[in-house]
């Protein structure tokens, strides 16, 4: 049985939707690839210069980077520094976990969220264009890229502290050694 079933109806389905946003926003990169190769075919080859083009592939870059997070978060392919961690036994990984999250991933969230709402509401507010003649018309839509961003982590957050109090009581297994290192299976 997987940990998704196991979980609450409602954390489960925020897990599912962390999973299909980060697979569908993955698309994007290969999207992304193909525009650049035009990019640069039509700048050599036909010197043809598209700003719109050029800032399409760093909204792309950006959707990817900021909307896929909570993606990376749940299959634990952030950064981490874990010398120690991964010696220690799953409920003491599962209580390191809950704590980094509940201690420093959900504050720096809200004060991201706190700090950009005024910002992003003013790009909203004046419809925000590029500053570039025939860029992408849309800043105040990137912009809005940076608390959506902090959202979907809380909400990836909130379902880690879940399933971290389930391991911690027992109520799920943890993953396997083999299932919780990326690293060592690429």
């Amino acid at each position: 049985m997987s940990q998704q079933s196991q979980l609450p109806p409602l954390i489960g389905a925020l897990d599912r939707f962390s999973d299909w946003l980060g697979r569908t926003l993955s698309w994007l990169i290969i999207i992304m690839m193909l525009i650049q190769f035009l990019i640069v075919l039509l700048r050599y080859v036909f010197s043809i210069n598209s700003i719109f083009m050029q800032e399409l592939v760093m909204y792309m870059h950006a959707a990817v980077f900021m909307l896929a997070a909570g993606y990376t978060f749940r299959h634990d392919g952030h950064v981490r520094v874990d010398i120690f961690y991964r010696k220690t036994s799953p409920r003491r990984q599962a209580l390191i976990n809950l704590v980094g999250i509940l201690v420093l991933l959900m504050p720096v969230m809200v004060f991201i969220i706190a700090t950009s709402t005024g910002y992003v509401s003013k790009s909203w507010r004046i419809f925000e264009t590029s500053p570039d003649y025939g860029g992408i018309p849309a800043v105040f839509v990137l912009k809005t890229m940076i608390p959506l961003f902090a959202v979907l982590m809380l909400l990836q957050g909130a379902v880690e502290v879940v399933r971290n109090m389930y391991i911690l009581t027992g109520r799920i297994t943890p993953p396997s050694e083999d299932e919780s290192h990326l690293e060592e299976r690429v």
